[in-house]
């Protein structure tokens, strides 16, 4: 058994890619049982199925140590929500409600990134189970749930698509954070 995160944005080459990446990599940082969450992305549209990262993320991926290899985009399916997701994190409250609309049954576990760090970095630990990596996922997830407030754009990830360098630095940054409040909690941080 696993804990499964689905990263998504909408064409799956630039933002879902750096999450997904990153997550990995600070989950690996921490853990010596990350192999138990399982970490992917998709995309809300199939412009990109099957090419690789934006040369830009794999660059601020590289960049922080990460490893962009290997990667193929792909389209978000209600099989990978049904089937591969114990929570998904998008990069826009617009594709949250694209998730959802998709399957109304993932509204529990699907969060704006930034909104998804926000509401985990405030679950008290006692709330938490420890031992149990897949159950502390779970609560983690179930606990942000509860305290949601609405998200705001300001938990949303901006596109770089088509921008300078520079913002695709400044994006990977807020995903970094973001994804490493994550690993944290994982890891009972």
């Amino acid at each position: 058994m696993s804990f499964s995160v689905l990263m998504i944005c909408m064409g799956n080459i630039c933002r879902s890619p750096m999450a997904e990446r990153l997550l990995r990599l600070r989950l690996d940082e921490r853990l010596s049982d990350g192999d138990l969450v399982v970490v992917h992305g998709a995309g809300t549209g199939a412009w990109h199925e099957g090419e690789a990262m934006h040369h830009q993320s794999a660059e601020e991926v590289l960049a922080r140590g990460g490893d962009p290899a290997g990667f193929s985009a792909r389209m978000l399916t209600t099989a990978m929500l049904a089937e591969q997701m114990d929570l998904a994190l998008t990069a826009t409250i617009e594709q949250v409600e694209f998730v959802t609309d998709l399957d109304p049954a993932a509204a529990p576990h699907t969060f704006v990134l930034g909104e998804f760090a926000r509401l985990a970095a405030a679950v008290p630990e006692d709330e938490l189970p420890t031992g149990d990596l897949v159950a502390r996922g779970r609560a983690l997830v179930a606990a942000a749930d509860r305290r949601r407030d609405g998200a705001r754009y300001s938990d949303e990830v901006p596109d770089p698509w088509g921008r300078a360098p520079e913002y695709f630095t400044a994006v990977a940054d807020q995903i970094d954070d973001a994804v490493t409040v994550l690993a944290d909690r994982l890891a009972g941080r």
